[in-house]
């Protein structure tokens, strides 16, 4: 068997949990491959709404084992309140959640060092969530990381002092006052003696060697999704640097993310906004600074599941997805938040850029630094609410057109289309 991969197409906040969570019963595994808990998938169902910054979003279908790979990084204190949090709920996950050891820890003074090396950055800040993502990967790539299977080590806690003492000793170089090192409101050391508690909660989990764990799976035939955080243009390789993540946003992450071959892959399903949207710093070439943005940011709920902070929202970018479809090998497209325009008399679609004084079809490695213009086309909105819809043959016609442009644009068929937030409003046009 081959293992499908759903990932974001823009900058993040594309639907992936709503999607996944949909696509679950399909799959015998949902594996999530990288990312930590500046990621938000939000997942809303009989009149409920749930936020996962961590576990995989196929967690609330019990037949399902959930993986998070080694490619993701876990804060033990985030991922307690998130199990918390779904106990509440009435959910007992305890069966089906697994943990590789070899995913890394987010230590209480990571998240202190993203504060500091954030505030020194003054006017050049890129919008970072401030839950120690950075600074994390840099120790695990300096090869100075804790991972999940260094908790049951009997020399943690000398290895955790000594990692805890250089960050606090790097923090206090930067020369940055961050509130007398208070993190969520508490001291740090309120801090890290919750943070430190919580990791009994880890210890509540099956910890398996994720990459071994995964390849039985496969190897026994098990239909294997493997779920992506945040978006391909904030890939850290070919996302818009410096702005982007820290880590493989893009098909790349599931291989090194969860220790699977390139030739596992099967399907590459693509989530894409009808329109676009981002939080925090960074280039946006069609970002709107109306009332239309305005529209999308109110009717499309735009403020991130883990900041609350607005996004900032625009028209779709055409030469920005076609990137993000070249990069991933997308074979289906996924099209999410149509129903957000239903209002709109007319929408339009950035086709290209003009650059230099020329028009361009691609993104130039300026586009960091150097104003971009994009070239527009307009279509027409169809004016019709799409989430009383259930079928594909009964979409509206100007909509049904819409979808059209964009599969012309990209070479690449539009299966699934969402009309709402709940999992009941999603429409199939290619069944998986």
């Amino acid at each position: 068997m081959n293992v499908d991969v759903l990932l974001g197409l823009q900058w993040g906040d594309e639907g992936k949990g709503k999607i996944v969570d949909v696509l679950t019963p399909n799959y015998d595994v949902v594996a999530r491959f990288q990312g930590g808990p500046n990621a938000g998938h939000t997942i809303e169902f009989d009149g409920k709404k749930y936020v996962l910054h961590t576990i995989p979003s196929g967690i609330f279908n019990k037949d399902t084992i959930n993986l998070i790979g080694n490619g993701v990084i876990i804060d033990p204190l985030i991922f307690s309140r998130e199990i918390e949090k779904l106990m509440q709920a009435g959910l007992d996950i305890s069966s089906n959640l697994y943990i590789s050891r070899k995913a890394h820890l987010i230590l209480p003074s990571h998240r202190l060092l993203d504060a500091a090396y954030e505030m020194a950055k003054g006017a050049g800040k890129i919008g970072s969530t401030l839950k120690g993502i950075g600074p994390a990967y840099t120790d695990k790539t300096g090869r100075n990381g804790l991972r999940v299977g260094d908790i049951c080590m009997t020399d943690f806690e000398a290895r955790y002092a000594m990692l805890r003492d250089k960050h606090l000793v790097l923090v206090e170089a930067t020369g940055v006052k961050i509130g007398g090192q208070l993190i969520d409101g508490l001291d740090f050391e309120a801090y890290e003696a919750k943070w430190l508690e919580s990791l009994s909660r880890l210890n509540d989990f099956q910890h398996v060697d994720s990459e071994y764990f995964i390849n039985r799976m496969i190897n026994q035939g098990k239909r294997v999704l493997a779920e992506g955080a945040q978006g391909s243009l904030l890939d850290i390789d070919f996302g818009s640097y410096p702005f982007v993540t820290s880590s493989n946003t893009t098909i790349a992450g599931v291989c090194s993310g969860l220790g699977i071959a390139p030739s596992r892959i099967g399907k590459v399903l693509g989530i894409f906004k009808a329109y676009c949207t981002r939080v925090g710093s960074g280039p946006f070439p069609t970002e709107l600074f109306d009332e239309t943005g305005l529209l999308m940011r109110e009717r499309g709920r735009e403020f991130g599941s883990t900041t609350g902070r607005a996004r900032r929202c625009g028209w779709l970018d055409m030469v920005a997805l076609n990137y993000a479809i070249m990069l991933n090998g997308v074979t289906d497209l996924i099209m999410m938040k149509a129903d957000v325009l239903d209002v709109l008399n007319e929408i339009k679609v950035a086709t290209a850029y003009r650059h230099q004084g020329l028009e361009i079809d691609y993104l130039p490695f300026e586009a960091c630094t150097q104003d971009i213009e994009p070239v527009y086309q307009v279509l027409k909105g169809w004016k019709n609410e799409l989430d009383h819809f259930r079928n594909n043959t009964d979409l509206p016609e100007d909509f049904s057109s819409y979808i059209s442009f964009i599969e012309g644009m990209t070479g690449v068929p539009v299966s699934i289309v969402s009309t709402g937030p709940d999992r009941s409003q999603t429409i199939y046009r290619n069944h998986q």
